[in-house]
């Protein structure tokens, strides 16, 4: 199993950091090799990435299930792998420091299951550190650019 998470200082109010972490359309994109996304529901989509493992380049397809909405600080989902054995989950979470000061925490755990486990789960614990802070650095930007 990966885990990783990142934190980060945004310039605004927690409820307009919530305003855009609560609706995954505006997020999505900003996923490090999102190349698709599907949204069935409001709690369910389906993206589709694309990365480097090792000499190879694979695409991924992962269902997204959210599973709370805790407004105005957190938002939780779950990933199943569509194309691998995977599973993980995952949250945003914002806490107010000051009244126009909020820290956003982007946090991500992933685990390989079946016969490529031995193989995936090392990758994982390489890239998510990366990817997380990637994500979570995107999201803060796209904030402060959405705010402003």
């Amino acid at each position: 199993m990966a885990t990783a998470s990142h934190a980060v200082e945004i310039p605004l109010p927690a409820t307009e950091v919530w305003d855009f972490v609560s609706n995954m359309e505006k997020w999505a994109t900003l996923v490090p090799g999102y190349r698709e996304h599907e949204i069935i529901n409001d709690r369910q989509s389906t993206w589709t990435f694309a990365g480097n493992v090792g000499v190879l380049k694979k695409t991924v397809k992962v269902q997204i299930d959210i599973i709370d909405w805790i407004e105005p600080t957190k938002i939780t989902f779950n990933l199943i792998g569509l194309t691998d054995k995977f599973t993980g989950n995952g949250y945003f979470e914002a806490t107010a420091l000051e009244a126009e000061k909020t820290e956003m925490v982007g946090f991500l755990e992933v685990n390989a299951g079946g016969l490529v486990a031995p193989v995936l789960n090392p990758v994982f614990k390489a890239v998510l550190p990366k990817a997380t802070t990637m994500l979570t650095e995107r999201v803060a930007n796209k904030i402060r650019l959405v705010q402003v």
